[in-house]
């Protein structure tokens, strides 16, 4: 498995909102500042997205998708010279009669979802994203299109089921929104998302993954680079955002945390399988990077 889709594994989403929503030809919407990820995609019609601290407005057009982290107030408006109203007392109006609305001529037709995602590993994937994701080129929107498509129909003619295939949808939409953010060469950003799109540095990256209890250093890991020990270091630092070792330690926590929350694995076990010599080496490691002891969280599995 891939670096993105095992980080993608350890998400647990504590809850899930998907569907379809239809603005009418004259209505701007005020959301507040949200926690979770909304991701949307347009499926007829256009719209503009306006984001709280972004000067720009975006303008989406049919097959366009935004992927928004958690993050600051937004509003989605057919028309940027209305007045916005709250989403509460529209919500009821944007989301039933989906399937008359969504032909009419005029207005926007979006369908996504909104997903609260905890734990360490949901901050290290939203910790490498900027406020606003915006797939817009053609060849990006036609990877996207089948599940766009898919969606929309089971959101218009639901049939038994429709629910969970709804909700798959959106997180299928979630994760290629993600993979195509990560392979626009046109980004610039620092974050461990990009370095995967380096192909030395993700090498790396896919070596700490298939075996992360491995005894890695920094030379070892330059060396599956191909790189130079200094010129590594720094070229990781730079695109990740964090040094090579930090990497591993982070990585290593993340999937401690998963087996000691969802398995019966012993900490003794875990602590030897993660590349440590003894428990207290990684209690100590694992404290720094959580915030709290390996026992503590394996008290909150069993309450």
């Amino acid at each position: 498995m891939d670096p993105l889709s095992q980080l993608l594994s350890l998400l647990k989403a504590e809850s899930y909102v998907s569907g379809g929503v239809v603005l009418s030809a004259s209505l701007s919407v005020q959301w507040p500042a949200h926690d979770g990820v909304k991701c949307y995609a347009v499926v007829a019609g256009e719209c503009w997205l306006s984001v709280e601290g972004i000067a720009d407005p975006i303008r989406l057009t049919a097959g366009d998708c935004y992927l928004l982290p958690p993050g600051p107030p937004f509003r989605l408006a057919t028309d940027l010279s209305l007045q916005s109203v709250d989403f509460t007392t529209v919500r009821t109006e944007m989301t039933t009669g989906i399937a008359v609305k969504s032909e009419e001529k005029s207005g926007c037709f979006l369908v996504g979802g909104h997903f609260l995602l905890a734990g360490h590993a949901a901050q290290m994937l939203l910790g490498s994203l900027p406020p606003v994701v915006h797939i817009r080129h053609d060849a990006d929107k036609a990877a996207m299109l089948w599940a766009l498509e898919r969606m929309a129909q089971e959101v218009c003619n639901p049939q038994p089921g429709a629910g969970l295939i709804v909700q798959q949808l959106a997180f299928m939409l979630l994760i290629q929104a993600l993979r195509l953010h990560v392979n626009d060469g046109q980004q610039a950003n620092v974050g461990w998302l990009f370095a995967l799109r380096d192909k030395k540095l993700s090498a790396a990256i896919a070596s700490i993954h298939k075996d992360p209890g491995h005894s890695w250093t920094l030379a070892s890991l330059a060396a599956q680079a191909g790189m130079s020990r200094s010129a590594f270091a720094r070229h990781f630092r730079q695109t990740a955002g964090v040094t090579p070792i930090d990497y591993l330690t982070q990585w290593r926590m993340l999937l401690a945390c998963d087996r000691l929350q969802h398995s019966n694995d012993s900490i003794a076990l875990i602590s030897a399988t993660s590349g440590y010599e003894s428990e207290s080496a990684f209690a100590k490691a694992f404290k720094r990077v959580i915030g709290c002891s390996p026992g503590k969280l394996g008290v909150r599995k069993k309450q």
